[in-house]
């Protein structure tokens, strides 16, 4: 019988570093849902890792750079969630307008099962302003984000194809506009009321109904 023989760790000094480096961002990302930016020091992130503050600073630079790679790691993650959903069989195989309304509705999903990742994406937003982050700063960043919008346009001609949806003059105009508006309406909601008069405790709904007249006006 044989022995598997299992691959050898690799110890090369670029190895070791990217690992460490590895277990710093997936550090920095669970506190950084858990109190926030701000309220998170380098410390902390050193602490938690077990990796040092100077190689924190010598690997980032700033705490930014650091919530920069913490944000990028944790889109990876509910992408992995995502990806396989869409393509799948079952959602596949549904009508195209059916398809866009279940991709609209991954903003219900982001709303309601990952708030803490939206509520730090608001708070990153806030610091690209402020700091003026560069464009190459946030490129790994803005990879990561999810676009729908690839498998929106492929439901779209699904649609077309189907008979379930109307002829759109753009359909990425559309899906920029619906994406806009449910995006600030989770961000608004999460943000929490402002005003005395504001009521935001019936924001799936909300989130629901702008999706709904949405289908209404593609469906044929």
């Amino acid at each position: 019988m044989e022995t598997a023989v299992l691959p050898a760790e690799d110890y090369s000094r670029g190895a070791l570093r990217n690992r460490r480096m590895e277990r710093a961002v997936t550090a920095a990302a669970g506190l950084f849902l858990e109190r926030g930016i701000e309220d998170v020091k380098m410390t902390d992130i050193a602490d938690a890792s077990g990796v040092g503050v100077a190689s924190l600073y010598r690997w980032f630079g700033t705490k930014t750079s650091v919530a920069a790679a913490a944000l990028t790691f944790l889109w990876q993650d509910v992408r992995r969630l995502f990806s396989d959903v869409f393509d799948s069989k079952e959602f596949t195989s549904r009508p195209g307008v059916r398809q866009m309304r279940d991709l609209m509705r991954m903003y219900v999903v982001l709303f309601t099962a990952h708030k803490d990742l939206l509520r730090l994406v608001g708070e990153f937003d806030r610091l690209i302003m402020t700091e003026q982050l560069s464009p190459q700063e946030l490129a790994d960043y803005e990879k990561s984000v999810i676009d729908f919008y690839p498998i929106f346009k492929r439901a779209y001609d699904k649609g077309l194809a189907d008979g379930t949806v109307k002829e759109m003059g753009s359909i990425h105009d559309f899906y920029t506009a619906v994406s806009h508006a449910l995006n600030c309406m989770c961000m608004k909601f999460i943000r929490g009321k402002l005003l005395p008069s504001e009521d935001f405790s019936h924001g799936e709904y909300e989130l629901n109904l702008i999706i709904d007249m949405a289908v209404q006006y593609l469906s044929r």
